[in-house]
């Protein structure tokens, strides 16, 4: 399902009317950019860094890193999802024996049953002198697998186990197999105190780039002919694991699923309305780009939902009242 022809190739054109009025009075919002089958459609920054220009994407930065995570197993850096970390992190003295059974899925859907590293312990984890120990040494609240606990730490463990396995940053290996494919720049973020590069926050990426990392799930896996990213890889990613205790959003490896106007949407989301979704269906990518600073109410996101509800999803054609859902919005 997609849009007119002529409302595609006419990108000028109001296709989708009181978007960038109602857009614009979001104060946070900075930037919004729509694709339909890869063709931007819709592309305006209202404030803040232009739609080009690197912005801080906040936890976004997890679905970035998932994707490598997931190119690592594809390359054979990883054994698979089922790998312990503790075969590639030395697991400090202080920490529980049961860290053992965490695994790189575990990681992947915040589902390690590890005290969390957000909310009200973000603070003492990153002032601490070693991310990767503070959070392989949190006691255990939960049973590994089982409830998500949304922790940024779980993430800095993949980043740690990369850096290990690969003998190279974060960074590097982020660029290489995800950044020069896609022809996007990705610059250095924060590390921690031994190096290693934030896992799951801080990540500074245009807009535009965001799109093509969109793009590149909606194609499954495929950029300009070459497979950078394995089918198989985004239906595990795109495939509920365990639920937001938040917003009830189902949640993979780094991607959110829910249904929005009708349609299944997997999304990405970083503090203060970051955020990048996808609309297999409607053939269909969006980015929004926000100030990351906080204060930052929580029914912002339910704000940056709206626009898509009311004011671009009606204006696809519906489909045949006979028509089957797709596999992937079966998920």
């Amino acid at each position: 399902m997609a849009l007119t022809t002529s409302a595609r190739t006419e990108t000028s054109a109001p296709l989708f009317p009181g978007l960038a009025e109602q857009a614009a009075g979001l104060e946070r919002l900075h930037s919004l950019v729509i694709a339909v089958d890869g063709e931007p459609v819709f592309s305006q920054a209202f404030r803040g860094p232009g739609t080009d220009k690197p912005a801080n994407i906040k936890s976004l930065s997890k679905t970035v890193l998932s994707a490598v995570v997931g190119i690592a197993i594809d390359r054979g850096v990883f054994a698979s999802v089922d790998q312990p970390i503790a075969e590639i992190l030395d697991v400090p003295a202080t920490a529980s024996k049961r860290v053992n059974e965490v695994t790189i899925g575990n990681l992947l859907s915040m589902q390690a049953g590890l005290q969390r590293t957000s909310g009200r312990y973000y603070g003492e984890w990153v002032n601490s002198e070693n991310w990767v120990d503070y959070a392989l040494s949190r006691p255990f609240v939960a049973e590994p697998g089982a409830e998500m606990l949304y922790s940024t730490g779980s993430y800095h463990l993949l980043s740690a186990a990369l850096t290990e396995n690969t003998g190279r940053s974060t960074l590097a290996v982020t660029r290489d197999w995800l950044g020069e494919p896609l022809g996007i720049r990705i610059r250095p973020w924060l590390k921690d105190p031994q190096g290693i590069y934030f896992g799951g926050n801080d990540m500074r990426l245009s807009p535009m780039a965001l799109l093509k990392i969109g793009e590149l799930y909606r194609n499954g896996g495929v950029h300009a002919g070459k497979q950078l990213l394995s089918p198989e890889w985004i239906d595990q990613s795109w495939t509920q694991r365990g639920t937001s205790r938040y917003t009830d959003d189902r949640y993979g490896y780094g991607w959110f699923v829910t249904d929005l106007g009708g349609h299944r949407a997997y999304y990405g989301r970083g503090y203060g309305g970051q955020m990048l979704y996808v609309f297999p269906d409607l053939e269909m990518t969006v980015v929004m780009t926000s100030d990351p600073q906080p204060p930052a109410s929580p029914s912002f996101m339910q704000k940056q939902n709206a626009l898509l509800e009311e004011f671009v999803i009606p204006a696809f054609p519906l489909p045949p009242a006979s028509s089957p859902q797709n596999s992937q919005a079966q998920r």
